[in-house]
């Protein structure tokens, strides 16, 4: 028997309309947004967590993520102190995969699984409102309801689906009718004939669920089946089996279930929520000055209103704008109309056609052993800020093309060059040439900060042989 209702949070998206501060290597779930009193200081997909700690939820979600984010999962949530079954996804197979392999792995741990599908990029501040939603919608859930929670609309969204709800069963309401983003003129219609939000959280037994699924979309079923038999542990993770999980179809769970079934149901809340889709969806999680700007990090305005200033690296200033999105990160300046503030993703993508890395990667690059920024690079060399934390191991490995100086900062390094290994102190440093075997660890208490400088012919990320690594990575991890 389960202790309580499993949440399944999904963690495979992009986050490419916040681009530039969420990228590929790091998406909107794994940034913190608003204020500190909101939870802002934690990432989305750890405030997805902290939500479903306490009754009336199991203490162990399900987290189905990407292969590529599986250390930020697992530090998001030693951060916070939660253990969650992880299961890594081989490749994106949109959210109905991932919601069947969650069910299955619920199913595995009680055959009467009550499940909460949770996105792990949405702002839900109302934790209190949010867990007494899911204990008004278990008794239609146990019944075999497929149970959605609508969200009473305050505008006319088109980015939004709408739910119309119809006749009353338990707590909740049988589903009518679906529509996914409709246009300006429908939208306000919906609104006006009490339409509800569709937030893409549900609640519904894991059985009943796949039972759907099998009916309406067996080959999802089929592969997502094989591909979680076939599962394999990996430190603390679950790797789906890539070769079943991949043949899976790429469908949404709404498209694909919960739009065609008959077990369709919807509880309306009141709660405030938002996806965090767009940047003008962060302003409104800010709270703004008398003159309407919302600011994150450093901003002189004169003459300005109705903006929203992301700048936390440097002062950004602001003279006669107006209704204006400005992004300011160490290497990328967004500036656009917040009417336009939809049009990122395209952006992205052909930032990402012309071979811009910026369009999937960052300055600051996390490792399960800590973190290193890049601080300069020019023709044959680069330099890097490295950060170990305490009990981060390198891995023993070499370089092709490069040769590295690491100059101690802070705290107390490791290293191991050519077989000899001893302890540098800060304003210590150490040089490693082209092609020596070596590795870099932190055996202290606190972090070890070192300045790295990197020569060579080739200074990629996947000039590295490694030979032995706690991790499991691969190259260029």
């Amino acid at each position: 028997m389960a202790a309580g209702i499993i949440p399944i949070i999904l963690s495979g998206g992009a986050g490419t309309r916040l681009w530039p501060l969420s990228r590929a290597a790091r998406p909107k779930q794994f940034l913190s947004f608003g204020r500190e009193e909101a939870g802002g200081r934690h990432s989305l997909f750890q405030q997805a967590a902290l939500r479903c700690r306490g009754l009336p939820f199991d203490p162990r979600p399900v987290v189905v993520g990407a292969d590529d984010h599986r250390f930020l999962l697992a530090e998001n949530l030693a951060r916070i102190g939660i253990a969650a079954d992880i299961l890594l996804e081989p490749a994106p197979r949109n959210t109905c995969a991932a919601v069947a392999a969650g069910c299955l792995q619920a199913l595995a741990r009680a055959p009467d699984a009550l499940v909460a599908v949770l996105a792990a990029d949405h702002h839900i501040p109302e934790g209190a409102a949010f867990a007494q939603a899911m204990r008004e919608a278990a008794p239609d859930a146990r019944d075999g309801r497929l149970v959605a929670f609508g969200v009473r609309p305050d505008r006319p969204a088109t980015g939004y689906g709408y739910i119309l709800p119809g006749r009353r069963l338990r707590r909740a309401m049988a589903v009518e009718r679906f529509v996914e983003k409709p246009a300006a003129a429908r939208a306000e219609r919906f609104v006006a004939e009490s339409w509800l939000w569709n937030s893409g959280n549900f609640l519904f037994r894991a059985d009943a669920f796949l039972d759907e699924l099998a009916r309406l979309q067996p080959a999802i079923l089929d592969a997502v089946r094989a591909a979680h038999g076939g599962a394999r542990p990996d430190l603390d993770f679950l790797r789906l089996d890539e070769a079943s999980f991949t043949a899976a179809p790429a469908v949404a769970v709404d498209r694909a279930v919960m739009e065609r079934t008959d077990r369709a149901a919807v509880l309306p809340v009141g709660y405030r929520w938002s996806d965090v889709g767009s940047w003008d969806t962060v302003g409104g999680m800010i709270d703004g000055d008398e003159a309407g700007n919302a600011v994150v990090g450093e901003a002189a305005l004169v003459a300005a209103s109705g903006n929203l200033v992301h700048s936390p690296d440097r002062l950004t200033a602001l003279v006669g704008v107006r209704d204006t999105v400005v992004v300011s990160t160490r290497d990328c300046l967004l500036v656009m109309p917040k009417a336009h503030a939809g049009d990122v993703g395209g952006l992205v993508e052909r930032l990402a056609a012309e071979g811009r890395p910026e369009a999937v990667e960052t300055l600051l690059t996390l490792r399960p052993w800590g973190s290193y920024e890049r601080l300069d690079r020019g023709d044959g060399y680069q330099v890097k800020r490295t950060v170990v934390a305490p009990g981060g191991v390198l891995s023993l490995q070499k370089h092709t093309h490069r040769a590295e100086h690491w100059v101690v900062v802070t705290g107390e390094a490791e290293v191991t060059i050519g077989g000899q290994t001893r302890t540098l102190l800060p304003g210590q440093s150490a040089y490693v040439p082209q092609g020596t075997v070596h590795r870099l660890a932190n055996r202290g208490a606190e972090p070890a900060v070192l300045i790295e400088v990197q020569t060579g012919s080739y200074l990629g990320e996947d000039d590295i042989v490694r030979l032995e690594d706690v991790y499991n990575r691969k190259a260029g991890e």
